[in-house]
């Protein structure tokens, strides 16, 4: 692999305080790209960023960023392009989850994720879109790249809502692709199974929370001994290989698709 694929890339990463997404954010800069970290929590954030500019490869900056509200967005790409003069690659990971039955789902929880999981990844490729199409063309295609879920393709009788939104980033996906082409924007996304983030630990809980599962750590050993081909969880490292793939000019010839890193289990 090139050690600098991602060289002279400017690239937006949403919910990149921890998780996937600042694992995201070291690597992309490590392989030369700057980087944008908007979340909520912009000291989390900001620490993230202090280790890439002390790494000395790419650079970074940090914002504050709700993504669901349509004015956070343009603030984010603006920041963006003020800070590296324009930008390249929009990575759409922010995203949370919170388990329900579905006849225990309520107006709240409906909401609240489809807000995060769908609507700001909606918002965010809008906005992002917009300033791409104003740069106008370059040698290779801009990038948008949405972060879906197993939940993008398999039906979970614990997390309907997720399912929901995260069938909604595989939709916004396709029809993104369709609709960006002609202005030469790639829009694909990567779905992973179980990865240990805050995110997962967090589900972990809520599932004993609600009797679905006896107890911690349950959820994990019941999906890799049911549901994984290779017999283990992932971990963010499992999944930056890919997601630094569809950001690179690698995957020019790529629009509309989501590639699954979920250890087998989608053939489940």
């Amino acid at each position: 692999m090139d050690p600098k694929r991602l060289q002279g890339k400017n690239i937006l990463i949403t919910g990149a305080a921890r998780g996937m997404g600042a694992a995201n954010a070291e690597h992309f800069a490590s392989l030369g790209a700057n980087v944008c970290l908007g979340d909520l929590d912009l000291d989390e954030a900001r620490k993230v960023a202090d280790r890439i500019n002390a790494a000395g490869n790419g650079k970074a900056i940090a914002v504050k960023m709700d993504v669901t509200k349509r004015e956070d967005n343009a603030a984010a790409v603006a920041a963006t392009v003020d800070a590296f003069g324009m930008i390249n690659v929009g990575l759409f990971n922010a995203g949370l989850n919170k388990p329900r039955f579905f006849m225990d789902i309520d107006e709240d929880n409906w909401d609240m994720i489809m807000n995060v999981n769908t609507k700001a990844m909606w918002l965010g490729m809008q906005e992002t879109a917009r300033q791409m199409i104003a740069q106008g063309p370059q040698d290779h295609p801009y990038k948008i790249i949405n972060v879906g879920s197993i939940a993008s393709r398999k039906p979970l009788i614990d997390v309907t809502v997720y399912c929901t939104s995260k069938y909604g980033c595989l939709a916004l996906t396709h029809c993104g692709a369709l609709a960006l082409a002609e202005h030469k924007i790639n829009v694909n996304g990567y779905a992973p199974g179980v990865v240990v983030t805050p995110l997962w630990e967090q589900l972990d809980k809520d599932l004993v929370e609600i009797g679905f599962k006896e107890k911690a750590g349950q959820a994990y050993d019941d999906i890799v001994r049911d549901a994984l081909q290779i017999k283990r969880v992932s971990y963010p490292d499992d999944i930056i290989g890919t997601a630094a793939f569809l950001a690179s000019d690698d995957s020019d010839y790529m629009t509309g698709q989501m590639i699954h890193i979920d250890g087998g289990w989608c053939i489940q």
